[in-house]
């Protein structure tokens, strides 16, 4: 554990088997990295694949409004360990100004209101990290790493 995370613990008093560490203990410890708040939505199928693939199309302009109205920070579907097959799972992080926001953000998803999916939604604290972005303005291209 973080030096600076267990002398506020040890500040607080809390026992080093079971503390208890709130946001803020995180936020102070953590005080020079970004401490961006975002939201990530899981995503499931409920009934199989079948209404996932009929509501897909639907499914995908809505994120892509997302996208183009700021809200989506990323998103994508997760891979069986295969990495070959898709059993419909997928993840999106989104920004918002609260967990409720966040909620009816991913509650407006046709995906989700056809019932073709369930969702969680989990704040997320972004923190680490790194995005190398290159751009050749001579050849009209990007590398993104």
């Amino acid at each position: 554990m973080n030096t600076k995370i267990l002398s506020i613990l040890k500040d607080k008093g809390e026992k080093m088997s079971e503390p208890k560490v709130t946001k803020q203990d995180i936020l102070n410890a953590s005080s020079q990295m970004l401490n961006k708040d975002l939201y990530v939505v899981f995503t499931k199928p409920t009934n199989g694949l079948g209404p996932v693939m009929e509501n897909i199309e639907e499914h995908l302009k809505f994120q892509v409004s997302l996208e183009e109205r700021g809200i989506m920070f990323g998103a994508g579907p997760f891979w069986e360990d295969n990495e070959i097959d898709w059993s419909g799972e997928g993840m999106v992080i989104i920004r918002a100004s609260s967990l409720t926001e966040a909620k009816e953000i991913a509650a407006t998803d046709p995906m989700h209101k056809s019932g073709a999916r369930s969702f969680e939604v989990r704040p997320w604290l972004l923190n680490e990290g790194t995005i190398n972005l290159s751009v050749n303005y001579s050849k009209g291209s990007f590398t993104l790493k």
